[in-house]
């Protein structure tokens, strides 16, 4: 490997770390903004606070700015008056014929600058430097007689200064880089045309700025942080109330009754917290009596349970000596005894099933953990209720996941199996005579399986009271698992149990699919499920137009599921022309 190789690596490799150290600092300062108001309130105020200070102090040295350049060029233009007046006295006696003009209006100069050292306008514009040139050849300014640095003067200005005007400009002379104001004016003469230039130096208010402009940004940085002090100090006077209360919010939540606010003051955060603790007080009191009631219900609701079975013992036994017996009873005692024993064995699982629900809601309920199959236990309840499949013409369908998917889990048999056999048994009730398919998936959390009907199915709203105690979607309808009512409500405690949940899903004619979900090990909560609730809308076709030889709609129709393979199904636009 070679070394450009090697350091091409390191750069990259020091790249990424630096994205990643970068974005994750990132993603802490964007979760501390979204969670901390007086982090936005502060920020959100120097923000504002800076673009104040920062308009104020444009608007500031552009006024200091002007002022001082208007002082200096009044008083260049007043000592550019009193210069001409000197030059005008000094220029009469210059011989027009002379080759030494040169000379002589270079003596002029001295003169000038020596009579003007003790003016009071040479205090006011500062010290000059001047020149003095000759008109007398407009067209050829290389040729024209001056005394002074004549190179300093920009070009557009002796254009003005030639037409007899007086004109100032700001300009910066290019081989000493230093800023002027120069002025120039014509100045009268008898013998010749003469223009004279005065070069004022802005050194000093280039300075005078500078400091300025050091003075502000200080000034600035120290009130951005007296700003960002005071917001931070007002800011928490504000926040810290709302903290408390809502650290206290989440104590209460966390089921501290006792829990309140401390009450300082009288002012609209004093007032807050009374409602505040006013509000917990109701709470506490609310959730006791609810406690209490709900304690006397499960006491009574389990009292009644143990006190029934003695009873019900008895009752099972005359009711068994009737049954064996009916053969010797007329017709119509002899139904009379079937209907009891019937009856008796519904009465029963209600029994159970009111006592499995004391133990959910005491907390009671424990787990017998064992490591199983989940399909050797779906097959195994969906055989104990075969008999009723196969009375209500229902097709059950275990089918075993295709890609050999591993289904075992660590749960309690006994449990799992009952919830599979209410979720059987509840689709057969709800089948219509269609098929129930039981379908299984797994990953490296969790396993799931659904159990689908092409029934009745679930209006809007109902799948999240299918777990209702003693809910039914049609009262009118019957039960042929004769169910308790209970069923549902049990299976869903029982996964929570196993730390799993239990969904449901339906739609008018197409059915209902509830799917179990349960972790590899109880406990451990999967973040997915691996399979889906069906979402495409489909109608059931009956056996009637498939024996009549109406085939499913295609692909290309729209309307192909590869989530769900259930029986020969119709779109509602094709049914509707059937």
């Amino acid at each position: 490997m070679s070394v450009w190789t090697r350091q091409s690596r390191w750069v990259r490799l020091l790249s990424s770390r630096v994205r990643e150290e970068t974005r994750a600092r990132w993603h802490r300062f964007e979760a501390l903004w979204r969670r901390s108001m007086q982090l936005r309130v502060v920020v959100s105020t120097l923000a504002l606070s800076l673009a104040v200070v920062i308009v104020l102090g444009m608007v500031l040295q552009w006024q200091i700015t002007s002022q001082l350049l208007e002082s200096k060029e009044q008083g260049a233009i007043s000592q550019a008056e009193v210069s001409v007046q000197i030059l005008e006295r000094e220029l009469t006696a210059v011989d027009p014929n002379s080759d030494s003009v040169s000379e002589q209006l270079q003596a002029a100069l001295n003169r000038l600058t020596t009579s003007s050292s003790g003016q009071s306008t040479s205090d006011v514009a500062g010290a000059f430097t001047a020149v003095l040139v000759d008109g007398r050849a407009p067209g050829a300014r290389n040729e024209q007689p001056a005394a002074g640095p004549i190179g300093d003067v920009p070009e557009d200005l002796r254009v003005f200064v030639e037409r007899g005007q007086l004109a100032t400009k700001i300009h910066t002379v290019p081989h000493s880089q230093v800023t002027m104001m120069i002025v120039g004016t014509p100045v009268s003469s008898a013998t010749r045309p003469l223009q004279i230039y005065l070069l004022f130096p802005l050194t000093a208010e280039q300075q005078t700025l500078a400091g300025l402009q050091r003075t502000l940004l200080v000034s600035a940085v120290v009130l951005l942080a007296l700003l960002g002090a005071i917001t931070n100090l007002v800011t928490r006077q504000v926040v810290r109330p709302v903290r408390q209360a809502a650290q206290t919010a989440e104590q209460l939540a966390e089921g501290d009754l006792d829990k309140r606010m401390r009450v300082i003051g009288e002012d609209d955060m004093a007032r807050l917290a009374e409602s505040f603790n006013e509000m917990a007080d109701s709470l506490k009191q609310q959730i006791t009596q609810l406690e209490e009631f709900g304690q006397l219900q499960r006491r009574f609701t389990s009292d009644v349970s143990h006190e029934l079975r003695t009873p019900l013992t008895t009752v099972r036994m005359a009711a068994d000596v009737l049954h064996a017996s009916r053969e010797e009873f007329p017709p119509g005692l002899s139904r009379s005894t079937e209907l009891l024993v019937d009856e008796l064995d519904r009465f029963e699982l209600l029994l159970a099933d009111l006592l499995e629900i004391s133990r959910l809601d005491a907390g009671v309920a424990d787990l017998a953990a064992e490591r199983l199959d989940l399909h050797e236990i779906a097959e195994r309840a969906a055989e104990s209720v075969r008999a009723i499949a196969d009375t209500s013409g229902v097709e059950l369908r275990v089918l075993a996941p295709a890609d050999g998917t591993d289904l075992a889990i660590v749960a309690d048999a006994r449990r799992v199996e009952r919830i599979m056999r209410n979720l059987v048994a509840n689709a057969i009730d709800h089948a219509e005579g269609g098929p129930v398919e039981l379908r299984f998936g797994g990953n490296e959390q969790a396993v799931a399986v659904t159990v689908r009907d092409y029934g009745v199915g679930l209006r809007s709203g109902e799948a999240e009271l299918v777990f209702t105690r003693f809910w039914r979607a049609d009262p009118s309808r019957n039960r042929r698992s004769g169910g308790t009512g209970l069923g549902l409500s049990i299976s869903q405690e029982d996964a929570r149990l196993h730390g799993g949940e239990l969904d449901a899903w339906g739609e008018p004619g197409e059915g209902s699919c509830f799917r179990l979900t349960l972790p590899r090990k109880p406990g451990k909560e999967p973040e997915t499920s691996p399979l889906s609730l069906p979402s495409t809308r489909r109608i059931a076709a009956p056996e009637a137009l498939l024996a009549a030889g109406v085939e499913r709609p295609s692909e290309a129709d729209g309307e192909q599921d590869v989530r769900d393979t259930g029986p020969a199904r119709l779109t509602e636009e094709s049914w509707e022309e059937k």
